[in-house]
């Protein structure tokens, strides 16, 4: 027996379901705005991966932060999404 871990692989609306369960602050890429940032917590999704969130907060790549409140994001302007 190897002293290795399998990985398994999750879908992708699984993870989210996780971020949104478990309350987790995430930062989410935009799709052709590469100098933009937005983060938040995760409310809502959908099977097209529109997101809903709280407390979300624009940062651009001078660091400059902007609060937006409540936001819904297409699911076809998101890149990534990672728990921060």
């Amino acid at each position: 027996m190897s002293g290795r871990v399998q990985k398994v692989m999750i879908p992708p609306i699984n993870f989210v379901f996780k971020l949104l369960q478990q309350h987790t602050p995430v930062e989410i890429w935009l799709f052709e705005q590469v100098d933009l940032r937005i983060e938040g917590q995760i409310r809502g999704f959908d099977e097209f991966m529109n997101i809903i969130l709280d407390d979300a907060v624009q940062i651009d790549t001078k660091q400059n932060r902007r609060e937006i409140g409540r936001i819904l994001l297409k699911g076809d302007n998101i890149t990534l999404i990672r728990a921060i």
